[in-house]
């Protein structure tokens, strides 16, 4: 864990995030008292896209499932209104 005035980070950002995506957490301070974190992020950003285009092709399948038993397509109008259902 680096402790890093905030002057100094600002002037070296680079450095500190290639810190940070290696795993090292960078502690910014400001006049000796911790102002914030720097620390890379739980999930990876691909494990990220790769769950949301499973998201995707889920719903999809799920379309074309419901769409062969016979349901209709809804409308941008009916899916506004399902959502705001029981909004004051």
């Amino acid at each position: 864990m680096r402790h890093v005035p905030i002057a100094e980070f600002k002037d070296r950002l680079s450095e500190y995030v290639a810190a940070a995506e290696a795993g090292e957490e960078v502690v910014i301070t400001r006049h000796g008292r911790t102002v914030a974190r720097l620390v890379a992020p739980e999930e990876p950003q691909e494990d990220v896209v790769a769950r949301r285009r499973a998201v995707l092709a889920n719903m999809a399948r799920l379309r074309e499932e419901l769409r062969a038993r016979g349901f209709p397509a809804a409308t941008p109008e009916e899916i506004r209104e399902w959502i705001n259902e029981g909004r004051p």
